[in-house]
């Protein structure tokens, strides 16, 4: 009984560990890398075909921009506004043929950011979080009735442990295929930049991506947190299986904060930079 109480909690946390270290290679590698670039190649594919209708999209919304702007011929002949719209022109098409090269600069940007955090605190997959020896302790020592509680909590607690791990990589994952949804886009809507009335569409785009790439940074400061507080001691208790009790209860709970502001990466980047 003892043995199995665990084992279980070991497989548990070993289950936490493998997500955990999955998540940082997910952070800390480049879409063009993921699954061997296969997914990566597709997205290029894609993208180069809604390129040609992103720049067919621009010269519509550049004629509409310059209908809107210049209330007749006469001004679209002056020197000062023919120059503004042919640096408009010519600046929006560079924006959406060299669009995946400036989305990739900006995800570029963060991961530095992000390297530069896990060279400070030396984050690595090999942090793993282990059963501490006080616990193991608290568990050999415990009776017959005793272990029998203990066993029931040990397989509810391995449970949620479980389900926590596999909701969190679900979310990192959401996050990095979010990343190849706007890749794959992008072109349509940096082609709204042709026009001064539709570029906020362009604007709030960028802004959005950005969003997605910082996301990445809180998902790894939130490990970084949570790693300090798992690797704590467990609590003092006067009885065995009161510690146990009440680490278990620490680290699920520690667990679910970690989990709730993963998935809301997105509204923490919003409401810090407000993208």
């Amino acid at each position: 009984m003892i043995g199995a109480i665990i084992d279980q909690l070991r497989e548990a946390l070993e289950t936490w560990n493998e997500k955990l270290a999955e998540i940082w290679v997910l952070l800390t590698q480049s879409p063009s890398e993921f699954k061997g670039g296969h997914i990566w190649s597709v997205i290029e594919d894609v993208h180069g075909a809604l390129t040609a209708i992103g720049l067919s999209l621009l010269v519509l919304f550049f004629v509409i921009g310059m209908v809107q702007t210049c209330l007749s011929y006469q001004e679209v002949k002056r020197p000062e506004q023919a120059v503004k719209l042919f640096l408009r022109f010519v600046i929006s098409r560079a924006i959406v043929v060299y669009g995946l090269d400036i989305m990739l600069k900006i995800y570029e940007i963060v991961q530095g950011m992000l390297s530069a955090v896990i060279a400070k605190v030396g984050l690595t997959p090999a942090n793993n979080i282990l059963l501490p020896d006080e616990v193991i302790t608290a568990i050999e020592d415990c009776g017959f009735f005793e272990s029998i509680a203990l066993y029931a909590l040990s397989l509810i607690g391995g449970l949620f442990i479980t389900v926590i791990a596999f909701v969190i990589i679900l979310t990192v994952y959401g996050r990095f295929f979010k990343l190849f949804l706007y890749t794959a886009v992008s072109p349509v809507p940096l082609s709204t930049s042709a026009s001064e009335k539709t570029q906020h569409i362009a604007v709030s785009f960028i802004k959005s991506y950005t969003g997605v790439c910082l996301e990445g940074l809180i998902v790894m400061l939130s490990c970084v947190i949570y790693t300090a507080f798992a690797t704590s001691p467990p609590g003092v208790n006067s009885s065995a299986s009161g510690m146990v009790w009440v680490y278990l209860g620490e680290l699920i709970f520690n667990m679910l904060i970690l989990v709730g502001i993963v998935k809301a990466s997105d509204h923490t980047v919003k409401e810090m930079m407000g993208l």
